[in-house]
């Protein structure tokens, strides 16, 4: 097996992670900076270090990365499909940050490593695809919405005798807990994702076994970079969260990033499921907005978001697949 490729595509799924940070940093911290009870630059500090904690708390998402999506491919073969699935993932986040749009980074590397697959001839392990991929992509943001409006409107009711002014003064020092949630959450499964493809590159490499333990080095290293990523900021993406959909006041913002970290936590540990965390707290914030009048939702920008969300998987597929093509063309 050639080094030199292994070494890039590693090198490639590192940069992958680091997009994957800075493209979901908002998912973290946009509620606790856009209601103020943050400043941009804490907020993005105290998400690096929770990442970073987060990747160390599992590995069942990686597993079900590295294992349960394609079959491991063998070879320069399977080296360029990494690599190609991994070049589509990361010029969807791109383009998707350029928009401003809170598109899945964990879609989009589904997405490239699928599109990837079929263009090589490598086989697509579609039950695993469905199980733990196209179903999570459904219920997930179902049930975040409407977690996330039960949640307020307990809020709403327990609180509904304090004084306003107290209440939100409360929930602001609250929000620093939440969203610290958030973030560690974002670490659990974001950053495992990309430990689950460098594992496969490992294991394509003959360096290890299917099935042996993540290697420490692999999770400092993916952890670092998200947490890198992440401290770089998307301010455009946060923009989008946090003011475009609906304007947050703190009890708001506690009750979405309460709802999509407990999600989160559940789904990784219980049922080993690589879920988007940026689906999970935009629909939050919807449910979350719902409660206040149905129209005070952007109806408008969340359908558009929610096309994104479509699109993603077979956009990133198709560029990688296109992605492979060139390569093997040019080297193969």
């Amino acid at each position: 097996m050639d080094t030199f490729a292994l070494v890039v595509t590693i090198l490639v799924a590192l940069f992958f992670t680091y997009t994957n940070g800075f493209h979901d940093s908002a998912n973290a911290i946009a509620t606790s900076v856009s209601t103020r009870a943050l400043t941009p630059r804490a907020a993005l500090a105290m998400a690096a270090v929770m990442n970073l904690a987060g990747a160390f708390l599992g590995s069942g998402v990686a597993k079900t990365v590295s294992e349960g999506l394609i079959s491991t491919p063998h070879g320069d073969k399977g080296m360029g499909i990494l690599f190609a699935g991994l070049v589509g993932a990361i010029i969807w986040n791109l383009v998707t940050w350029y928009f401003g749009l809170p598109s899945s980074s964990s879609h989009a590397l589904f997405g490239g490593l699928v599109g990837a697959a079929l263009a090589g001839g490598t086989t697509v392990i579609w039950s695993g695809v469905v199980d733990k991929v196209v179903i999570p992509m459904f219920l997930s943001p179902a049930i975040g919405l409407v977690v996330g409006y039960l949640v307020m409107l307990a809020i709403l009711w327990l609180f509904r005798r304090a004084n306003p002014h107290k209440a939100k003064r409360g929930f602001r020092v609250a929000q620093t807990v939440s969203a610290a949630g958030m973030a560690l959450g974002h670490g659990l499964q974001d950053a495992q994702k990309t430990m689950g493809v460098v594992v496969m590159a490992l294991v394509i490499a003959d360096v290890q076994d299917r099935g042996d333990a993540i290697p420490v080095w692999v999770k400092l290293v993916c952890a670092v970079m998200m947490s890198l990523g992440t401290y770089a900021g998307g301010w455009r993406i946060m923009r989008t969260l946090g003011r475009k959909i609906i304007e947050l006041d703190p009890p708001q913002g506690f009750a979405a990033e309460a709802t999509g970290a407990s999600i989160m936590f559940g789904t990784a540990f219980l049922y080993h499921a690589p879920i988007s965390t940026t689906h999970v707290i935009t629909s939050a914030i919807m449910g979350v907005g719902a409660t206040k009048r149905v129209n005070a939702v952007r109806w408008g920008v969340a359908k558009n978001i929610i096309l994104g969300w479509f699109i993603t998987m077979p956009a990133a597929g198709a560029v990688a697949a296109l992605c492979y093509l060139v390569v093997w063309a040019a080297f193969g």
